[in-house]
């Protein structure tokens, strides 16, 4: 069966018949593209020109931008079914059904998601075909382009099969997953497609990433472009967590070792983009967000705000639709998280409302925070679990440390919390600390086949919560699909 799909809801009626790199030349291309029209360029056309495969290119990294990924609302999924966000206002629409993990296969967030990642998909596709069979760019500009799209493609199906499918530590990937789209489509003559198993979608991810690590640059001449394209590290960096949510801790190893070869603090990768942690982590957020930390980051500016509500906007200021969980279960309440931890910078109480925002995201009118995808803080947290689950738990101690001390230098574990039969659950709250706001929460909820939690609410709305044997543990496959794929439950 032909692996490939175009996703309906991006076209509709006579529109259909438009071919996908239509969609391709709106997003992010140069004026010379967009001097072009839309609906009369075919394929030899929009591969003709060095500068029109450049626009093509950044149009892929705009495709993960748009209002239901990394404009923001992956993030806010990714933090918002766990524990350490509560919902404040009666817009459920910002996430509250994901929030309080009552949504159904007809609620928006669950339908757009998967629409917008498969629409990216196909968008990416379309590239690989176009610059595969390109004779206008030389074999290092093409390798370069495809290394990009490899990179994307599997960075948009983890998000598919994280969410979308049982997780694969469950039953080691037996479980249907999703459908595989790797054609490019303009039609939508073969939307039908069975779902493939998650092992076999985890392969993809794999090779994708594996194909991307070979293919692209070791850096770029500026740290922009080292921060907001993808480069060799990159695909590095990802394969580490796509590893950990598989469970292939000594795999999650041999990635990590390559970006972080030291064994003692300070860390840094050696090769390709020095990559390192920021001497003070409130660096990273606010400033030019180009720093050696930001291993892959979507950037905002004036002239390219998000789409639908910013993260700034729903976590601090505004409309501030989700505030911190202040009760004992929230991670800001967590003793060990002391006062003089530079992260606690980041947890700012709000006089007005009485609650206590997250303060990462500041920028509003306009957003122009950038959306953080990859950080080296979180490689060294993957590479510190899969070193105490592989039984190296001093390198697991040096990594764990090497995160607090950074925004903490004093601190001292417990020789109980840094001990074997501990020192997990003491990185796992280090991420919660490390990384909270920035969309990791439930991917690790998952992988370790936990119990999504209730929460206090400050709204209507009522949160439940979701164990690994209930129906909404993972999204639903959304109605849009199954009135659109007739094998999808097959």
């Amino acid at each position: 069966m032909r692996r490939n799909y175009l996703y309906k809801h991006i076209l509709s009626g006579a529109a259909r018949s438009i071919v996908i790199l239509s969609i391709l030349t709106v997003i992010g291309c140069s004026d010379e593209l967009e001097t072009t029209s839309k609906t009369s360029l075919s394929s030899a056309t929009v591969f003709s020109t060095e500068a029109r495969i450049e626009g093509l290119a950044n149009g892929l990294y705009k495709s993960l931008k748009t209002a239901n990924l990394y404009s923001g609302y992956l993030i806010l999924y990714g933090d918002l079914r766990a524990e350490d966000f509560v919902c404040r206002t009666e817009n459920a629409l910002t996430g509250g059904y994901v929030w309080s993990n009552t949504f159904t296969n007809t609620t928006g967030d669950i339908a757009n998601t998967w629409g917008q990642l498969y629409a990216a998909v196909n968008n990416i596709n379309t590239f690989i075909d176009g610059v595969s069979i390109s004779n206008v760019i030389s074999e290092a500009q093409k390798n370069h382009y495809l290394g990009e799209a490899y990179f994307l493609r599997g960075l948009a199906y983890y998000h598919l099969v994280t969410l979308y499918a049982t997780p694969y530590t469950k039953d080691d990937g037996a479980s249907k997953g999703i459908p595989l789209r790797l054609l490019a489509e303009n039609s939508s003559e073969h939307n039908d497609l069975e779902r493939s198993s998650v092992s076999d979608v985890y392969k993809q991810i794999i090779q994708d990433l594996d194909n991307a690590e070979r293919l692209l640059p070791e850096s770029y001449e500026t740290n922009l472009l080292n921060t907001t394209r993808a480069h060799r590290n990159t695909a590095i960096a990802l394969k580490t967590r796509v590893y950990l949510s598989k469970g292939e801790y000594t795999k999650v190893v041999d990635e990590a070792k390559k970006i972080v070869p030291q064994t003692a603090a300070p860390f840094s990768a050696t090769s390709g983009v020095h990559s390192a942690l920021q001497e003070d982590i409130t660096t990273v957020f606010g400033g030019n967000y180009t720093t050696t930390e930001s291993i892959l980051s979507f950037p905002m500016t004036s002239s390219d705000t998000p789409l639908g509500v910013s993260l700034s906007e729903t976590f601090y200021a505004n409309r501030i639709d989700y505030v911190l969980n202040s009760s004992e279960t929230g991670i800001i309440s967590d003793k060990s998280w002391r006062e003089n931890d530079r992260r606690r910078s980041f947890v700012v109480f709000n006089q007005d409302i009485g609650q206590n925002t997250l303060a990462k995201y500041k920028k509003v009118s306009p957003s122009v925070d950038y959306v953080p995808a990859i950080r080296y803080s979180e490689i060294l947290l993957n590479y510190a679990e899969a070193s105490a689950r592989t039984g190296n738990v001093a390198l697991a101690v040096q990594l764990l440390q090497a995160v607090r001390h950074r925004s903490d230098e004093t601190y001292a574990f417990s020789a109980e919390n840094l001990a074997a039969g501990q020192i997990i659950s003491t990185i796992a709250k280090e991420k919660r600390i490390e990384l909270l706001g920035e969309g990791l929460r439930a991917s690790d909820i998952l992988r370790k086949l936990e119990t999504f939690p209730s929460k206090p609410t400050l709204s209507s709305m009522n949160p439940i919560s979701v164990s690994p044997n209930d129906d909404n543990y993972i999204f639903p496959i959304p109605n849009s699909e199954i009135q659109t794929n007739s094998l999808i439950n097959k």
